[in-house]
């Protein structure tokens, strides 16, 4: 297997192809060093990063320093974390101690005095954070594109785009810059962007991870987004996945909003007693031709290998559920908008309390569907990756053009319902580019959708991740 025209099996490469667990596995043994493997990556780095622009505020000097630091201690011997020396990247959004943090935008941009909650939790752990990776200006958008930083491309075709927000996330995981990565979901911003680069992302229950440090406000402006936003792992490996979200789960004390809500260990249940409803499409959403054939291929190998598949959805009113999103995505980013007007009805608390009410009655239909399906199987979006292009201007799908918002319409019900869903590599569409396929499943059960997808792999009905070829 080649990317970019290189034989995968060279030195420095097979390291930057690892899963995380199995570096991690091999530094803490002290079959590698920590040096070694972040001088990989910087060299992976260093070749890739000019035509993808994956990798922002890079501190090699300072990474460097904590790799030695990792192999003194691995010396010295005693307890190592699970990531022992592990190098990395975060999205441009998590704050990492005298790091460079900017959002996309220059009004965010600052050094980050402290740590949030999820960098210091991977420091914790042992990992080494190289730098951070490209996002869109106040991750508001599904193509990776900055005035500070650039344009990141797709590394199946470089004059696509790597998706949104954490397309540079993605685009580095996938070219073996980063084993591992933690981006955010508003509105499918992990779940995009793995679909558009081959990856793997986890979109997290709601409140499983703090917020704390992320996305960090103006100095004297609170925190709004309290609701429908969440923070996971991102990978080539469902393993690393897991590795990760046991890292990153539960309270800091700070985010209050986080319950101490444990990890599940998953009902290990054989593909022929698994409850799989799939879904080509969702009333209101267009999915091109080779998105759908990947749901519709993996929903007839399922039943033939003895699943119960079925293409049911839960009894609710779907403009009903898009309206209410809408509404309170606007509500809990721009609430402290200076230009916005003060007049609006939504600005009232009274109009919050009753859109959460609202909320919770898609919640509850949400959950009792998932009394008897054990994960819904559908596509991400509703295209692959598309060409750059300026945000708003309209996608083809199958030579007809779709509203460039349509693409989050496969996505939102999740953020709205608090659920968390998986995206994996299923194959590639017409064009030789990467389709993913999505599990969602009811809240907390983050680790039965990885069982789920790990038993339709053990199948070989999703067939893993493969890296982009030249």
């Amino acid at each position: 297997m080649t990317s970019a025209g290189r034989d995968l099996t060279a030195p420095g490469d097979g390291l930057c192809r690892l899963p995380a667990r199995v570096l991690a596995r091999r530094l803490r043994q002290g079959e590698l060093t920590a040096t070694e493997v972040l001088d990989a990556h910087l060299e992976r780095i260093g070749e890739h990063n000019p035509a993808l622009t994956a990798v922002v505020s890079l501190d090699p000097d300072r990474a460097r320093d904590q790799a030695r630091a990792a192999d003194a201690a691995l010396r010295r011997g005693g307890p190592l974390g699970p990531l022992h020396g592990l190098p990395m990247t975060l999205k441009d959004g998590h704050d990492v101690a005298g790091m460079r943090t900017t959002v996309g935008t220059a009004v965010l941009d600052r050094i980050a005095e402290r740590d949030g909650t999820v960098a210091a939790r991977l420091r914790a752990a042992g990992a080494i954070i190289v730098g951070h990776t490209n996002v869109a200006p106040w991750l508001a958008d599904y193509q990776s594109a900055n005035p500070i930083f650039g344009r990141t491309a797709n590394p199946w075709d470089p004059g696509r785009t790597a998706g949104g927000s954490s397309g540079g996330a993605a685009a580095a995981l996938a070219t073996g810059m980063t084993p591992l990565e933690v981006g955010s979901d508003l509105a499918g911003s992990l779940r995009l962007p793995p679909h558009f680069c081959g990856v793997y992302g986890l979109k997290t229950t709601e409140h499983r991870v703090p917020l704390t440090g992320f996305f960090q406000p103006p100095q004297g402006v609170p925190r709004s987004v309290r609701v429908l936003s969440c923070l996971g792992p991102m990978a080539r490996d469902l393993a690393d996945l897991r590795l990760g979200l046991a890292v990153l789960a539960g309270p800091d004390w700070q985010d209050g909003d986080v319950p101490p809500v444990p990890l599940v260990p998953p009902r290990r249940r054989p593909l022929r007693d698994l409850r799989l409803a799939a879904l080509p499409v969702l009333p209101g959403t267009r999915v091109a031709a080779g998105v759908r054939r990947q749901v519709e291929r993996v929903a007839a190998q399922a039943s033939d290998a003895g699943a119960r598949v079925s293409e049911r959805l839960p009894d609710v009113d779907w403009d009903a559920m898009n309206r209410l999103f809408g509404d309170l995505l606007t509500v809990t980013t721009g609430l402290f908008d200076p230009d916005a007007d003060p007049r609006d009805e939504r600005r009232a608390l009274a109009w919050y309390l009753g859109a959460l009410e609202r909320r919770d009655g898609f919640v509850a239909a949400w959950q009792r569907y998932f009394e008897d399906v054990d994960a819904l199987v559908l596509p991400p979006a509703m295209t692959t990756a598309f060409t750059h292009r300026d945000p708003g201007t309209p996608v083809d799908v199958d030579g007809e053009p779709a509203g460039y918002g349509e693409q989050g319409l496969l996505a939102v019900f999740a953020n709205l319902a608090g659920l968390p869903a998986l995206v994996a590599p299923a194959g590639l569409d017409g064009d030789g580019l990467p389709a993913g396929v999505q599990l969602v499943g009811p809240r907390w059960s983050e680790l039965d959708l990885l069982h789920v997808a790990r038993t339709l792999e053990r199948a070989g009905i999703l067939p893993g991740f493969r890296p982009p070829e030249a």
